[in-house]
């Protein structure tokens, strides 16, 4: 597992779309949090993240599906994913490498961020008048959120071998699970079946985890939908490989 980790980390280093993509993220994020009028953080008037943590899951929804599209699309277009497994490797294990691969990037893409955290923390009246327990809830709930989006943007690249496709099909379907079920759940005619519908959509995951109280309900959820989308990951390469 770890060589192909290793190759997933600097094939992504190597091009010079990763330095745009963080830069873009980075960029966005602060513009938004410090510039634009509507959702800069020093218009509140009082410390808070919550502008931050609402604004990065939509810029993150159209970044990761970015940085997985190249992930098994690109093997396959290459003809290196046969070469791939015939190493002593299971197609699960491939595919984890690839996942924990990727998953590291979205970690280092928002550890800069951490900045944000301190700057606020900083600017409270008193130092520190920040409620820290929802800004680490919110961090976990981005890890595990990122993870998500990731194992749907590696699923959506094993879907087709051209990366446009693959980008595509990733931001549709990480739009669909965030968005989506939450806004079909919110329509009349669901009746009693409206809660269990909002209460499976990522984007009611994430804001529970954001109250700052970490529910295990809600974290075992997030990493079953990652298990799921890392197995259909997982049967698209046997069916690639036939």
């Amino acid at each position: 597992m770890l060589p192909v980790f290793r190759k997933e980390i600097n094939g992504f280093f190597s091009s010079p779309v990763a330095y745009v993509i963080m830069v873009v993220f980075l960029t966005a994020v602060g513009l938004m949090l410090w510039v634009f009028p509507d959702t800069s953080l020093l218009d509140y008037g009082y410390a808070d993240l919550g502008g931050f943590f609402s604004i990065t899951p939509y810029v993150m929804l159209f970044l990761i599906p970015a940085i997985t599209m190249r992930s098994i699309a690109e093997e396959v277009r290459a003809g290196t994913i046969e070469w791939l497994l015939t190493k002593p490797l299971m197609r699960w294990q491939l595919v984890l490498a690839k996942f924990m691969a990727n998953w590291l990037v979205v970690v280092l893409l928002l550890l800069p961020t951490l900045l944000y955290y301190y700057s606020v923390y900083q600017l409270g009246n008193p130092p520190g008048n920040l409620d820290s327990a929802s800004v680490f809830g919110s961090y976990v709930g981005l890890l595990l959120l990122g993870g998500v989006f990731v194992a749907v943007g590696l699923f959506a690249s094993s879907v087709n071998d051209n990366q446009v496709v693959a980008f595509v099909v990733g931001v549709f379907l990480c739009f669909l699970l965030y968005m989506g079920i939450s806004s079909v759940a919110g329509l009349e005619f669901w009746g009693t079946l409206s809660y269990p519908l909002t209460w499976i959509a990522l984007d009611e995951q994430y804001q529970a985890l954001g109250r700052g109280l970490i529910d295990s309900r809600n974290v075992i959820y997030l990493l079953s939908v990652i298990t799921v989308f890392l197995f259909l990951t997982e049967w698209r390469m046997t069916a690639l490989t036939r």
